[in-house]
């Protein structure tokens, strides 16, 4: 065979793999799609649950306007439904803004005159958030607090001096356990 004719062979020969793995393999542009619509739900998810956290905030400033239990336990439902419609794909973003929603319900809950379903909001809260913890711009803990108000609530005594309350919040708790103690 003339050496003219086997050159181009060859070469035809030692470029069909590399041809023929680039038709086999994705294109570089489509190897990101599934990463920006996971993003793309992320985001959306969290628009949803921003939407509704407003809604719930906004219910819960006309509860303390209009001071009736009914519109704080209004209030609390809006935002636990916020956290319980949250998806998976965004379970995990902005944990800051999610504790104090649910601490707003939590305490919605409390001044709508509904003890039971603040203990079960608060139990949800640690669950949600383990090892976390929210301060109020004095240095006290919502943990603390609230576990104290419900405790004495529940006919238990008032808390000692490890707890991280105000002292006006620990004064009205032993005030409530000396009128019970009678």
């Amino acid at each position: 065979m003339p050496r003219h004719r086997t050159l181009p062979i060859l070469a035809l020969a030692a470029l069909l793999p590399t041809g023929l793995a680039g038709c086999l393999a994705p294109p570089p542009d489509l190897e990101g799609i599934g990463f920006r619509d996971a993003r793309y739900r992320e985001a959306q998810s969290m628009r949803d649950w921003r939407a509704c956290r407003d809604e719930g905030m906004a219910l819960d400033r006309e509860a303390g306007q209009a001071a009736t239990p009914a519109r704080y336990l209004a209030a609390a439902r809006v935002l636990e439904g916020c956290e319980s419609r949250l998806g998976p794909e965004a379970a995990a973003l902005a944990p800051e803004e999610r504790m104090r929603a649910y601490a707003v319900a939590v305490q919605a809950r409390l001044k709508g005159g509904d003890p039971v379903g603040a203990r079960a909001g608060l139990e949800r809260f640690r669950a949600a958030f383990p090892d976390r913890d929210l301060y109020f711009d004095d240095g006290t803990s919502f943990l603390d607090t609230l576990e104290a108000v419900l405790a004495v609530g529940a006919g238990a005594r008032s808390p000692g001096g490890s707890a991280n309350v105000t002292g006006t919040v620990s004064g009205e708790l032993q005030r409530l356990a000396r009128w019970r103690r009678g």
